[in-house]
């Protein structure tokens, strides 16, 4: 198959910060080592040595801009209308809102994500390991640490810091700066404390080298995670996670490699309590998340949509019941 992946959140590879892009990088390699051909329609400034780049311009309409050649299309973000020169899919990354239309060919990456729009279709993301140095799973870990958008309230940075104080615990904070205007209005408290460490935005070898001498990581998120990067990134790093019961956590969070709680207190008797293994988590994000495993799954999606069957037996909807998000203190 001639498979073209389009995206427009950055540039690829990404070398800080990067969701989507880390995660379509590693689906086209592995079409690649599949056997299929993989071209990129994305921003301008992106390389690839396995793959032809086309150059994504977000001024010109989508379609024009899909050769001839291709057997199919993969977005990797949602359209105000759909493809109609060929047959396509959509994954969606992020949480539509109850007003937005969803493509019928939209494929989800948590079984949560699906059931919340009234679907079943799925593939849960992978990354290519082989991108992120080995971890160490052999050091002591005296911390613990947050990865994520720590401007964003959803991701709840304040709530990880006071899981960590409770626990008599430090936290490095990865993806958020210290003096912002948020912080020292809601955490100004957290600001000052030497225990809460703030180490910015960091790429792949910063982010390991923290991560190595950490216990966990803690992510009470106060939104419906569509699925969550950071926690398979910890996981593979040898840290357990530590969350609430929101969005996909409860599907990615097994007993043996971390725990979801309801409250801070309950998570806090928790991390006393808990039997870490860096190796068990290690083996597990290998296992279960890695780019292999992903783009098996999407080279069955795509042959059911070439053969003119649709991803979903309906259009996904909004499903108010499903998205009320649990109460977390």
């Amino acid at each position: 198959m001639k498979i073209l992946i389009v995206d427009k959140s950055g540039i690829i590879p990404t070398i800080n910060y990067g969701g989507t892009e880390r995660v379509i990088w590693g689906l086209g390699k592995e079409l690649t080592l599949l056997g299929h051909e993989v071209f990129y329609l994305v921003k301008e400034g992106s390389t690839c040595d396995f793959a032809e780049i086309l150059v994504l311009k977000d001024e010109i309409n989508i379609e024009s801009q899909i050769p001839k050649y291709i057997d199919i299309v993969h977005l990797n973000f949602r359209l105000k209308q759909p493809i109609t020169s060929k047959p396509y899919l959509i994954t969606m990354h992020g949480n539509p809102s109850k007003e937005e239309l969803i493509d019928i060919n939209t494929v989800f990456i948590s079984k949560n994500q699906a059931e919340r729009y009234q679907s079943s279709m799925y593939v849960h993301n992978g990354l290519d390991w082989s991108d992120y140095p080995a971890p160490n799973l052999d050091t002591e870990r005296t911390y613990f640490h947050f990865l994520g958008k720590a401007a964003w309230k959803v991701k709840n940075v304040f709530g990880a810091a006071k899981i960590a104080l409770e626990s008599n615990n430090k936290l490095h904070i990865m993806g958020g700066k210290r003096w912002t205007f948020r912080n020292l209005k809601r955490g100004f408290g957290y600001v000052l404390n030497p225990k809460i460490i703030f180490r910015g935005m960091v790429d792949n070898n910063v982010k390991m080298d923290i991560m190595k001498n950490s216990k966990a990581l803690l992510f009470p998120v106060s939104w419906h995670e569509p699925f969550g990067l950071a926690i398979i990134e910890s996981l593979y790093a040898g840290c357990a996670v530590f969350g609430t019961k929101n969005g996909s956590l409860p599907e990615l969070i097994t007993p043996e490699v971390g725990f979801i709680g309801d409250c801070s207190s309950e998570i806090v008797k928790a991390i006393q309590e808990f039997d870490y293994n860096p190796k068990l988590c290690h083996e597990y994000a290998t296992k279960y998340f890695n780019s292999n495993r992903m783009a098996e799954s999407y080279v069955i999606l795509y042959k059911k949509i070439l053969s003119g069957d649709t991803l979903n037996q309906k259009v996904p909807q909004y499903d108010i019941e499903n998205n009320k998000i649990a109460i977390f203190n």
